[in-house]
């Protein structure tokens, strides 16, 4: 192969791959067939180790589930007593708040693009591409899911276009958390009357109908102020170098 035809080859891949990077129509149908491809090959990789513990680890594992058992008992039980008691709470004062979110476990196949450690395909059942979803790991958030060509893609925290609602501290300071593309996230438009400083836990504020109130998502590094509003640096929890399970959070009530 001479020079001229050789540099006619390279010419062709670096078009093809372009087209592949930036046009959607030819992207969507090749993610959707390497997706199909990596989820089966998981399931079935799943399968071998399921069969693989069954037979070797069989009594070791029966033993660590009845003590997991014994726990989640304890913990189911401790759950319906307050659900209970908010139960009766919410009849006397008649109200028609309903406590009841949908939380199931969803698996990662890849990552979107190399060199993007923020942003994973999902593999999850019956998905609603309207609809924007909470991912914790571990009891902590860890991002959220959106819709990308019909399919579910995860943007964890550190991705600057993971947003949610926070509160900021004793006083529950509102704020709006996103990435930075960098290890720590940041959170904005926390109003400059509340007071705030290094060492404040952030939790979710529940207001956005991704997440329930509550959940853990980092410390105040550091804090400033501008036009107004308070900016903080936050240390996450959030911590996975080889994310693979999720919850997702289906609806909050």
């Amino acid at each position: 192969m001479n020079k001229k035809a050789l540099s006619y080859f390279f010419i062709i891949i670096a078009l093809f791959v372009g087209a592949m990077y930036y046009n959607n129509l030819i992207q969507s149908p090749i993610i959707t067939a390497l997706n199909s491809i990596k989820s089966s090959y998981l399931n079935t990789i799943e399968f071998i180790e399921n069969k693989i513990d069954k037979h070797l680890f069989q009594a070791q594992k029966i033993q660590n589930l009845k003590k997991q058992l014994k726990q989640y008992k304890n913990n189911d039980l401790a759950l319906q007593q307050v659900t209970s008691e908010l139960h009766d709470v919410y009849k006397e004062n008649n109200s028609s708040l309903a406590i009841n979110p949908k939380i199931e476990l969803v698996r990662a196949i890849s990552y979107e693009k190399f060199g993007n450690l923020n942003r994973l395909w999902m593999d999850i059942p019956e998905y609603n591409a309207s609809k924007i979803y909470g991912l914790t790991y571990k009891r902590f958030v860890a991002g959220i899911v959106i819709n990308k060509n019909n399919k579910p893609l995860a943007l964890l925290n550190s991705d600057i276009k993971s947003a949610y609602s926070v509160y900021v501290g004793k006083e529950k300071a509102p704020g709006i958390a996103h990435g930075n593309n960098g290890k720590n996230i940041v959170i904005n438009f926390i109003p400059a009357w509340f007071s705030i400083q290094a060492g404040d836990e952030v939790i979710t504020s529940g207001l956005d109908n991704i997440f329930f109130k509550g959940l853990k998502v980092g410390k105040i590094i550091s804090v400033t102020k501008s036009q107004g509003y308070q900016n903080a640096l936050v240390k996450q929890y959030y911590k996975a170098n080889e994310p693979s399970y999720f919850y997702m959070i289906r609806s909050v009530k």
